[in-house]
């Protein structure tokens, strides 16, 4: 019956569904599942546990725990993100970009993917991606590449950025650590390196396949959109590298990620003159930018909240996986990176490779068989299955709204997307092996 029910979720997943309510209702059919069978023949994970404490534990516990350790992250990453929209910071960037590829289409568009991709690693949510996405995609067209290239190339370079980005390391993280109490001392400066060479990597597999089925196009009214984003005011050279700020602080300062967000935010405020005014003037404008953040993030905070119920009920059912399919999970690291390799297109719709899909139930059985297993090694081959095609995929929503922007056909868009997404995770999961497989 737990097999069904993952097998269901899958389906429910690939649908496209909406995925808060269904975290919820899958771990409330796993609690029923597991008291039952504890009832039947009791397990270790259940203990001396009651009904109560099972409850509490899934439904209290599990969103508690991550309020305290992603939530603040995500609020202040957004809030971030709106100051880098608010200040013009990243509007500059794309424009003097822009100016510096001048009329040739593929190195403009090469340059407008690798600012993007260094502005996701701070900023977060379908609120700045929007923002970022009606400059960058006029200007692509303007230069007349065509719709489904232009698409594929600005979400790759969002995809890209993701993969070294300070909060999705801490959501991400924070859900293997769920299954690993070990993990939760691995952190995003030990993560940095190979988060660095992964978003290396994506930018090359999405330049590469943009450029390969890129071909000449005409210019439209697109164009106007661009000329006139372009006579904006740009914001100061020295503050652009608010931008990068965040990480610099948590990599070279060790600085705490919440206090990086903050002081990079005042300075990006500072040096663009958005703290003149009263000081209620300021007050209102910081609790405004505050507020949008908060906004952009909000459905991913309700996600993440039932997905928290769904990864400690999976806690209580792994017992019963381990028990059924232990015997066929592999434990030498090189068919682990390779398995993980060759299951990369799991990973799209939220499939069972995907660790806000379905996965977190596989992942959880895999730990379980590799109770040593070094965190160095496994984290990142998760986040390879799961960054790499949940950012290009359909079901993530600023592709989906890309799809109404830009009246790109989704089939369009998956034949390059499809490819990209497997060959970034395929060559990650081999180069974390390498790095880390011997470990």
């Amino acid at each position: 019956m737990l097999i069904a029910s993952f097998i269901f979720m899958v389906w429910y997943c690939m649908k496209g569904y909406n995925l808060m309510v269904g975290f919820f209702i899958m771990a409330s059919i796993w609690v029923i599942l597991v008291l039952i069978g504890n009832a039947i023949e009791p397990t270790a994970v259940l203990k001396g546990k009651s009904v109560i404490d099972v409850l509490t534990f899934v439904y209290a516990d599990g969103p508690a725990a991550y309020a305290q350790s992603i939530l603040v992250n995500i609020f202040f990453g957004a809030f971030f993100g709106r100051v880098l929209i608010d200040t013009g910071i990243a509007a500059t960037l794309i424009r003097k970009v822009v100016e510096l590829g001048g009329d040739m289409p593929r190195l403009t568009m090469s340059l407008l993917c690798i600012v993007t991709a260094v502005i996701f690693m701070s900023m977060t949510g379908i609120g700045p991606v929007i923002s970022i996405a009606v400059i960058v995609l006029p200007i692509l067209f303007s230069l007349g590449i065509s719709a489904p290239v232009a698409l594929f190339a600005f979400m790759g370079s969002i995809m890209a950025g993701i993969f070294c980005n300070t909060v999705n390391f801490i959501q991400y993280h924070t859900m293997y650590a769920g299954f690993v109490k070990s993990a939760a001392s691995y952190s995003y400066n030990d993560y940095f390196r190979i988060g660095l060479i992964g978003m290396i990597v994506g930018l090359v597999v999405v330049l590469t396949i943009a450029n390969l089925t890129m071909h000449s196009g005409t210019s439209h009214n697109w164009a106007v959109n661009a000329q006139q984003a372009s006579g904006k005011e740009n914001a100061p050279w020295y503050s652009w590298i608010a931008v990068v700020l965040p990480v610099l602080g948590v990599v070279l300062l060790k600085l705490p990620i919440i206090f990086g967000f903050i002081a990079s935010a005042v300075y990006a405020m500072l040096t663009t003159g958005k703290l003149r005014g009263s000081y209620k003037e300021v007050t209102r404008r910081f609790a405004k930018l505050f507020t949008d953040g908060s906004i952009d993030v909000a459905p991913m905070i309700g996600f993440l909240l039932s997905l928290a119920m769904f990864n400690n009920a999976a806690t209580y059912a792994a017992p019963y996986f381990t028990a059924l399919i232990e015997n066929i999970i592999p434990t030498n690291h090189l068919v682990l990176a390779l398995v993980f390799a060759l299951l990369v297109p799991l990973g799209f719709f939220r499939g069972p490779m995907n660790w806000v899909g379905s996965g977190a139930a596989i992942f959880a059985v895999v730990l379980a068989a590799n109770p040593g297993i070094p965190v160095q090694f496994m984290y990142p081959l998760t986040a390879a299955t799961t960054i790499f095609p949940q950012h290009l995929d359909v079901t993530q929503s600023w592709v989906a709204w890309g799809f109404g922007y830009t009246k790109v056909a989704s089939k369009d868009y998956l034949k390059r997307s499809l490819p990209a997404g497997w060959i970034c995770g395929a060559i990650m999961c081999v180069i974390i092996y390498f790095m880390y497989g011997n470990l």
